[in-house]
């Protein structure tokens, strides 16, 4: 798993110890720096200098410096191996000790763009060499699709690595995590820097060598686990302090022997904006077994319950929020139809908690869209953002447990909670911290103040030719899945390959119907077949070939088109729905003229999507029915539609987000860390 050997780590007193006692010291060390949201006039400060910061002309001062590193890479070109392997070594043991300057960090991107080349066939281009100086400045990177992210992240990784602390490259899934891994092995081997790997099936001893290599590579969800678990093992000391004195006492130190990480030091997070924004709803939690019988029993009497309901005559759907509220006759039907049973339900209050989380699963949480059912008869959720299955996470409060009610499914105990994090409270728990996407500009605000992360867009290397055609808006989903139908056959006859991005997976079901029917051969690529994702994208731009894809499903995989197909015009990209953020339709559009290659992309919408019932202002919904078939008219109101709509989306989100850090600040101020005793 490593490049190199694993290299011992002095703990207290002078004891060798490969991770154990010195990570926990180390852990330890940062569980007292805990971040805390900013209030009042200090977050108006900063603010106010986000808005400053941003004057900084970072774009062009990279760029200016990325290309003197180019200038100065070509002229190592006829330098043998061996006196460019010494030379990036030296500069090495200048950086573990932390005497690095400017210059050498220069010198040593030219020494890597010429090592890059050599080891692994891909030479960095100004804009890659550009990203990785705004990386190992901190920032957060917009670097476009298919511009070379990856290797971009590889020359950070090697100066991080070089450090001796631990750099964790962070990606979205297991395999671009092995993928970049592997892809990278021989540029960090040839300058001197071990590759650790984590996996999500790998055990304790595994993921603690992975943690001792210089770089490793690894997921959010895996690195933010481990560091949870570490905090278990070590028990509910506080802090630092409170760890010495039981060390003194000679009480030992904190389970530092079942620690696998060793501190918090670098991070570079690929797919920023999923990772920092898109996922930091969602709290990661590490949580224990709780059965209860009864229990159990009550979820399935509130399934029965709920079915027995009216919708407006004993509650109310709120769309938007995905909520249900009860009116009062409904609360007195639950009355009379429970309070009879006794028990847990002769309580007002959990009778309607557990019936109301009874018709949230009933209405909002719906097979094929939030989740699916797996032949061994588990409700797996499916992630709304990316369109992969998540088989290891559970909704909480609940809510899975009223899933599985209503699917008729055997309900699994409910979970205690054992250990909390939020992702935006964990990440910025590292010292140094940087990202990079391909969209990020939107979400600029939200990284300053989140993160204290200046966002910096690199331009691409060849200019952008894509060509967007203009959105068609029509009244129901059947008008919209014949002509999406349509326009693919059009497309296909004349050996243009065509991506549909779908976004959920019973969407991408249905149009694969209607292409079946047209006698159209296609790959389907959703949660239900994630195991051939990769492949199905990477083909996705040969001749005639038809992809449909839920959201971002295989982000992160080169789709590169044929010759003939460059020839005829490129990937036609089409979006059956607008997404809740615009940053992701970008996503999806900018799979498409990738390296100045040639392209088209458009969105074919209707009055029907989830986007426009949940988000969209009432009267304008209304206006676009009746004049939505005026050419002029309803081109002007399609936009006012997608824009109203997203906007309102992205505040509401962003305000839950602000929500699960201040809940975070909460439980830490007022709980603290707290485990249960064996």
């Amino acid at each position: 798993m490593s490049a190199g050997p694993m290299r011992p780590m002095i703990g207290p007193g002078g004891a060798v110890d490969p991770v154990g006692e010195a990570g926990a010291w180390r852990n330890l060390a940062s569980a007292n720096l805990h971040p805390r949201s900013l209030q009042g006039l200090d977050k108006v400060w900063q603010v106010i200098a986000g808005r400053l910061d941003g004057i900084k002309p970072r774009r062009w001062l990279f760029l200016r410096e990325a290309s003197r590193i180019v200038v100065e890479s070509r002229a190592l070109e006829h330098t043998a191996d061996a006196v460019l392997r010494q030379e990036l070594l030296d500069l090495r043991e200048w950086f573990r000790r932390g005497r690095a300057d400017r210059l050498m960090v220069r010198r040593a991107l030219a020494l890597l763009r010429e090592a890059a080349w050599r080891q692994t066939g891909l030479k960095p281009y100004r804009v890659q060499v550009a990203a990785a100086l705004a990386l190992w400045r901190g920032c957060l990177v917009e670097l476009a699709t298919g511009e070379g992210k990856t290797l971009s992240a590889g020359l950070a990784g090697v100066i991080g690595g070089w450090r001796g602390r631990g750099c964790h490259v962070v990606t979205v899934n297991d395999y671009l995590a092995r993928r970049d891994a592997e892809q990278l092995r021989p540029l960090y081997r040839f300058a001197g820097v071990s590759v650790g790997l984590v996996q999500q099936e790998d055990g304790p001893a595994q993921r603690r060598e992975a943690y001792q290599a210089d770089v490793t590579y690894l997921t959010n969800k895996e690195v933010s686990a481990d560091y949870l678990r570490d905090r278990l093992a070590m028990g509910p000391t506080g802090g630092l302090c409170p760890a010495l004195t039981a060390s003194i006492a000679g009480e030992g130190a904190a389970g530092g022997g079942r620690v696998v990480q060793r501190g918090l030091d670098t991070a570079i997070i690929d797919e920023g904006d999923s990772i920092l924004i898109d996922e930091a709803v969602t709290p990661l939690i590490i949580s224990g077994d709780g059965p209860n019988p009864e229990q159990i029993q009550a979820y399935s009497q509130a399934a029965e319950a709920a079915g027995k309901l009216v919708e407006g005559e004993h509650y109310r759907l709120d769309r938007r929020y995905r909520e249900v509220n009860f009116t009062r006759g409904g609360r007195q039907r639950l009355r009379d139809m429970l309070e009879p049973e006794g028990g847990i339900w002769s309580g007002a209050r959990r009778r309607e908690e557990m019936v109301n989380q009874a018709l949230v699963a009933r209405h909002f949480f719906l097979h094929g869209d939030q989740y699916i059912v797996s032949d061994e008869g588990k409700v797996v959720i499916v992630d709304e953002f990316t369109g992969r299955t998540m088989p290891d996470r559970t909704w909480r409060d609940g809510l899975h447990q009223a899933v599985e009610a209503k699917e008729g499914l055997e309900i699994q105990p409910e979970k205690i909670t054992l250990a909390r994090i939020s992702f935006q409270r964990f990440f910025r728990l590292y010292r140094k911290l940087s990202g990079m996407t391909g969209t990020a500009w939107e979400a600029r605000r939200e990284f300053w103040s989140i993160y204290r992360l200046p966002v910096v867009r690199i331009p691409t290397h060849r200019p952008c030719i894509r060509k967007q055609w203009p959105d068609q808006l029509l009244a129901g989903h059947e008008e919209k899945w014949e002509r999406v139908a349509q326009r693919v056959e059009e497309l296909h006859q004349g050996g243009r390959p065509v991506l549909i991005g779908t976004r959920t997976i019973e969407a991408s079901e249905k149009l694969s119907e209607r292409l079946t029917a047209r006698n159209l051969p296609h790959q389907v690529l959703n949660a239900v077949r994630h195991e051939q994702e990769a492949m199905i994208v990477a083909e996705a731009g040969r001749l005639k070939s038809i992809t449909v894809a839920t959201n971002m499903a295989g982000r992160g995989t080169d789709i590169r088109p044929d010759a003939e197909v460059v020839r005829l015009g490129g990937l036609h990209v089409i979006s059956a729905e607008r997404n809740d953020v615009r940053r992701i339709d970008r996503q999806l559009f900018g799979r498409t003229g990738r390296q100045g290659d040639p392209g088209t992309a458009e969105a074919i919408l209707c009055l029907e999507d989830d986007l426009f019932k949940r988000y969209a202002r009432g009267w304008l919904w209304r206006i676009g029915r009746g004049w939505m078939h005026v050419p002029m008219l309803g081109h002007w109101l399609e936009r006012w539609l997608v824009a109203g709509a997203q906007k309102k989306a992205a505040r509401i989100m962003r305000r839950q987000r602000e929500g699960v850090l201040k809940q975070d600040d909460w439980l830490r101020e007022y709980l603290g860390f707290a485990r249960r005793e064996s």
